[in-house]
């Protein structure tokens, strides 16, 4: 159950960063897509992000610790967009995809609204469950 509201609230970030950033978009195969398959990307989107933060996060956050260390931790912006870079190509090889320009701050913007977002709904859902 936790691991589903973890995806809706994760969902809801993604829409919320496509709806202020203009160089994020949800595209397709076939030309349209509909509100259905807009939710249903957005779930897609949401796992595979979910999926890439559990497997490969840790290992790169390890990795460069020394460097967050430096930079007392502005680094974990950088590897927020890393992370969303990988995933946003992970799921280019799906019928629905979302795609970021080739604007490297689109993806760091992207990165910092996803997280301040799941970070407000997961605390506000936090304080309604306890």
């Amino acid at each position: 159950m936790y691991y589903l509201l973890r995806t809706l609230v994760t969902a809801a970030s993604f829409w919320v960063a496509l709806w202020i950033l203009p160089g994020m978009d949800i595209s397709s195969d076939s030309g349209t897509v509909g509100t259905s398959e807009t939710i249903i990307s957005l779930l897609i989107v949401s796992v595979v992000f979910g999926l890439v933060n559990a497997i490969v996060r840790p290992i790169v956050s390890f990795l460069s610790l020394p460097i967050t260390c430096l930079t007392l931790g502005l680094f974990t912006i950088i590897i927020n967009a890393a992370m969303l870079s990988l995933t946003v190509w992970i799921t280019s090889f799906l019928p629905i995809h979302v795609v970021i320009d080739s604007f490297f701050w689109t993806t760091i913007l992207a990165a910092l609204i996803i997280s301040v977002v799941s970070a407000i709904v997961n605390r506000l859902i936090g304080a309604v469950t306890e």
